[in-house]
């Protein structure tokens, strides 16, 4: 075993601190949409017309999405602080399956309120830049 020298050059840490914060604040902005698009998605089946096949898509999907955060967090924490970018890269491809969750749910769903539009936008944005971050990081890696 080699003895650390004093005064060596210490190892470079390629592990990005923006994206654990990031990945952070994502698990917490995605806990709250979760449960303030389910609340009014509650609402909006009682006070609006709302097709029963379409409120049950759209609650499968809110479950898919709620479903596709834990791994996709643990992924890409993990891959950040290992420095693996397998793990990050799955994380990214979980990452933008939320994205598109999240367009879905700013432009497709039944009814769309303005709440539901500045709730998808934010999560979206927040998602748009963990996704920039993760693939710096996986550039970083490889090389």
């Amino acid at each position: 075993m080699a003895a650390v020298r004093r005064g060596s050059a210490p190892s470079t840490a390629l592990s990005s601190v923006p994206l654990q914060m990031l990945m952070c604040l994502s698990g917490t902005c995605s806990a709250l949409y979760f449960l303030a698009t389910l609340l009014m998605i509650a609402y909006k089946s009682q006070a609006f017309s709302y097709p029963q096949e379409r409120l049950a898509l759209d609650l499968a999907l809110l479950s898919l999405m709620g479903a596709l955060e834990a791994p996709r967090l643990y992924l890409g924490t993990k891959g950040n602080l290992t420095e693996a970018e397998g793990p990050l890269a799955a994380s990214l491809v979980l990452t933008v399956a939320s994205a598109l969750l999240s367009v879905y749910f700013l432009l497709w769903q039944t009814l769309v309120l303005w709440a539901d539009a500045v709730l998808s936008a934010t999560l979206l944005a927040v998602h748009g830049l963990e996704a920039v971050l993760q693939v710096v990081a996986v550039a970083a890696f490889v090389s």
